[in-house]
């Protein structure tokens, strides 16, 4: 293998899924600045979001990903930070410090998905479809591949 091949050698544990939701963060020690951010993806090990703020490596934070009327908390600690020329902001990548954090994103992220399926069955269907019947409709059809990808 080439030292070029070499550097740009895939180096990430966890498999990443692209998803785009809204976030808020706040480093753990000021909770009076609240940003507002959006995911780009996430893994088992971490969260890649934009900000507009620049965070130092190193930097503990909180984050609050919201979905209907609930938010969920979780806590990570900046791994990177690196501004994107053409959108002018940053690239935040977080690793969880604890495991039931990842589980939380992942939660997030079916959630998600659900909804998705949820708007399209209604769009399909002509009728508006609850989430009750969107997750079991979708958990039947995807649960194990969505499972497949993590476990």
């Amino acid at each position: 293998m080439s030292k070029k091949q070499e550097d740009f050698k895939e180096k990430r544990k966890f498999i990443r899924h692209p998803i785009c939701v809204p976030l808020e963060f706040h480093r753990i020690h000021d909770h009076r600045r609240k940003h507002k951010a959006e995911t780009v993806n996430l893994s088992f090990g971490g969260l890649l979001f934009l900000s507009r703020s620049r965070i130092v490596s190193g930097t503990e934070i909180n984050v609050s990903l919201p979905f209907r009327d609930k938010i969920f908390h979780v806590h990570g600690c900046v791994v990177r930070c690196d501004k994107e020329v053409s959108s002018k902001l940053y690239s935040v990548g977080i690793e969880f410090l604890k495991v039931t954090d990842a589980f939380k994103v992942k939660l997030v992220e079916q959630l998600h998905l659900i909804e998705e399926y949820r708007s399209l069955r209604s769009l399909q269907l002509n009728r508006e479809v609850s989430l009750k019947e969107a997750s079991k409709e979708w958990i039947t059809k995807y649960s194990e591949q969505f499972r497949k990808l993590y476990w």
